[in-house]
């Protein structure tokens, strides 16, 4: 028997999606404009410098728009039913693949410093100094236009899905604000509410950043005081401050992308508000939809007369959770 059945989305998208998205487009245009300007420029004026650093700004527009097309794709198909819940995560794997790139471009500044300790090259420094300070000059830019990205958290959808052990179904799309919620997840590091495509943007940019600034005081030092191994030393620091940065995000974005918990804590509570009540949680799982958004699924066996609408009740507090299925069974 089916009470009743409401129709609701599978939308789990960041409350600033479309803003993120405006913003990567516009860094990728700043970076296409500076690469086109170095490679012209370059060929103009003979540096190959130049022309190299513009090639470079080619590998961080590539990057930017690994996430933009990520942005754009999750919010047209947001509603496509082929994805069982939702496009929230496709951030989470373009983040995943701008880390392993970042890990490569890493590999590869360490693999070019190292061959430069080996064989050290003749470097100009009138030509390099200015391009390493435009390029730095361009990594801020970048860094303003993503800034301020939103790590807050949207619970614009609340859906409950109930299954009793005798198969009828009671959907529930509810939408109503309580007044009594428990307070947001402290899920370490407030991973649960993190846009990890706007943070790898954001990374590529300091990682960029980090090397320019390295890039500028060794060729200093070097110039000032003939120590021209200092170009390669500051390149290796570069390199190692890349890879943990690509580690961190490999990792948490590996984490949603395998459905691992995402707030042990949170679980915790879950159960203590289901056993509180004199039940016993058999099953439960808790994964990440997308930023902001938790899916629940539990199994409680109860002895008294409660249907999935009371447990439905006593889950609405909890704010993250904007995907929950229950399953009541009856204690023999």
């Amino acid at each position: 028997m089916t009470d009743s059945i409401d129709p609701h989305d599978h939308v789990f998208l960041g409350r600033g999606h479309e803003a993120n998205e405006r913003k990567t487009w516009a860094v990728i245009a700043l970076c296409t404009v500076m690469m086109a300007v170095e490679i012209i420029g370059g060929h103009v004026f003979g540096s190959l410098a130049l022309v190299a650093d513009g090639l470079h700004m080619s590998t961080h527009a590539g990057a930017m728009l690994i996430a933009a097309l990520a942005y754009t794709y999750a919010r047209r198909h947001a509603g496509d039913p082929r994805f069982v819940f939702g496009t929230g995560k496709l951030g989470d794997l373009a983040g995943f693949t701008s880390a392993v790139v970042l890990a490569l471009i890493a590999v590869l500044i360490a693999y070019e410093a190292i061959q430069r300790f080996l064989a050290p090259v003749v470097i100009e420094f009138r030509v390099a100094i200015p391009i390493a300070c435009v390029g730095l000059a361009v990594n801020v830019a970048s860094a303003w236009l993503l800034s301020g990205h939103d790590h807050g958290h949207d619970h614009d959808h609340d859906h409950g899905h109930d299954h009793h052990d005798d198969h009828d179904h009671d959907h529930d799309d509810d939408h109503a604000h309580h007044h009594e919620h428990e307070p947001a997840p402290h899920e370490h590091g407030r991973s649960l509410h993190r846009d990890n495509n706007i943070r790898s943007a954001y990374v590529h940019v300091l990682a960029d950043a980090a090397v320019s600034v390295l890039a500028i005081v060794g060729l200093a030092l070097a110039r000032s005081f003939g120590w021209i191994w200092m170009d390669p030393a500051a390149g290796l620091v570069g390199a190692a401050v890349i890879l943990s940065w690509s580690y961190r995000l490999l990792h948490d974005t590996g984490a949603i992308l395998l459905d691992m918990n995402p707030d042990r804590a949170l679980t915790t509570r879950l159960r203590e508000a289901i056993e509180g009540q004199g039940d016993r949680l058999v099953d439960l799982h808790l994964w990440r939809l997308g930023p902001g958004h938790l899916g629940v699924v539990l199994a409680v066996v109860t002895t008294g007369n409660r249907d999935t609408a009371y447990y439905r009740g006593l889950l609405r507090r909890f704010e993250a959770l904007s995907h929950v299925t229950v399953e009541v069974r009856r204690a023999s």
